[in-house]
């Protein structure tokens, strides 16, 4: 016997569909690389990746083909996740600091058709074109050859529908032994990982949040936060560089509430705050995550007024595994304790499982003594 609910299949293009109809007018904000600033909001999103959808299939792209990006944090590489994914595709997004073998590799062994990038990578495109097999198609994102793609179309487009594990991503991780290997993402975990995300132990968003990611889109799917932010319909500052004089003055001006980057990201910011005086002045919550952050640093940025939350994943955990979260009895905590605390990787969120199991893959107590291999699943 079925419940008698109305359902649908969780698919991927439903996040933007509601971003678009609840919150089209909340902003995307993006930085480029030559210094030029533009301004969009998620209506518009949507209807630039109906258009690129329609602009993919005149090249032939089918669902299940393989689209890579090689790009930066901006509002065209967001369109081509949502275009890519909405007509089926697969969107693969190359990480451009691996090494040239390593690219080489992942397109021929992803067999994607078409290659969307940025005009700083270039010099790689030009490198290394000969070698990509299966690339028919190369556009480049910010030389004014993306928006001729979508002038053509009318957006008039229904995503394509089908079951919910259909894939719909593909992310490399280099940090394994010989070649990177490849782990795809399907709707379903997708949409399930940014309804998680949004809650007060994850990411905390909501249509009031200023998010500006600083982890690259192309490291773990930006941890999922391309996802989440439109579930929340939450504003985005994008920046394509990582400059902290640059990052400092989009949080202060567009009034930034939330970031999450790796440690490095804000030891660059404290370093500028230390030579200039200038500190951002409107953030709620620092998401760190790629490796542990010093105790010092947590401290620094508690003391700046926003929360510090660790997240732990992997490429292969879709990416979220674990989330910082703070205790009920937390105002009550003395600052070592918090710090104590807020060091720790976190809790596990809803629909992610993990255990530690012995070499006869017996199940160990969670007693924060016991070691052995981690096994990890869903959602």
């Amino acid at each position: 016997m079925l419940g008698g609910m109305q359902d649908f299949e969780l698919r991927v293009p439903r996040l933007i569909d509601h971003a678009a109809r609840e919150h089209g007018a909340r902003e995307i904000v993006s930085y480029w690389a030559d210094g030029s600033e533009t301004r969009t909001d998620w209506s518009s999103i949507a209807r630039d990746a109906r258009k690129l959808a329609q602009a993919l299939e005149r090249l032939a792209i089918k669902p299940g083909d393989r689209v890579a990006t090689l790009a930066m944090n901006h509002a065209h590489h967001l369109v081509a996740w949502y275009g890519v994914i909405g007509m089926g595709g697969v969107v693969h997004t190359i990480n451009p600091r691996l090494f040239d073998e390593q690219l080489v590799f992942i397109a021929n062994h992803a067999e994607d058709r078409v290659l969307f990038y940025d005009r700083q990578f270039q010099p790689i495109v030009d490198r290394l074109k000969a070698q990509w097999a299966s690339i028919e198609h190369y556009v480049c994102m910010d030389d004014g050859a993306f928006d001729t793609l979508l002038a053509d179309e009318d957006g008039a487009y229904q995503w394509v529908e089908g079951p919910e594990r259909d894939p719909c991503m593909l992310c490399y991780t280099s940090g394994t032994t010989g070649n990177p290997k490849g782990v795809l993402y399907e709707h379903r975990s997708t949409v399930i990982h940014a309804m998680a995300e949004v809650a007060p132990w994850v990411f905390d968003l909501s249509s009031t949040s200023v998010v500006l990611p600083v982890v690259p889109m192309f490291h773990a799917a930006s941890w999922g936060l391309p996802f989440a932010t439109a579930l929340a319909g939450a504003k985005i500052v994008y920046s394509a560089v990582n400059d902290p004089a640059v990052l400092c003055r989009l949080m202060n001006e567009e009034r930034v509430t939330h970031s999450a980057g790796v440690p490095t990201v804000w030891l660059a910011l404290f370093q500028h705050i230390d030579a200039t005086g200038e500190a951002p002045q409107h953030l709620r919550q620092v998401t760190i995550g790629g490796s542990a952050a010093p105790r010092a640093m947590i401290d620094r940025i508690m003391g700046m007024g926003a929360t510090v939350k660790h997240l732990w994943g992997m490429t292969e955990t879709s990416p979220i595994g674990t989330a910082g979260c703070y205790p009920p009895h937390w105002d009550t905590m003395t600052r070592d304790a918090q710090l104590d605390h807020a060091c720790k990787q976190g809790q596990i969120p809803f629909g992610i499982e993990l255990r530690v199991v012995d070499d006869a893959d017996g199940v160990l107590p969670r007693d924060g003594v016991s070691s052995g291999r981690l096994q990890v699943r869903g959602p």
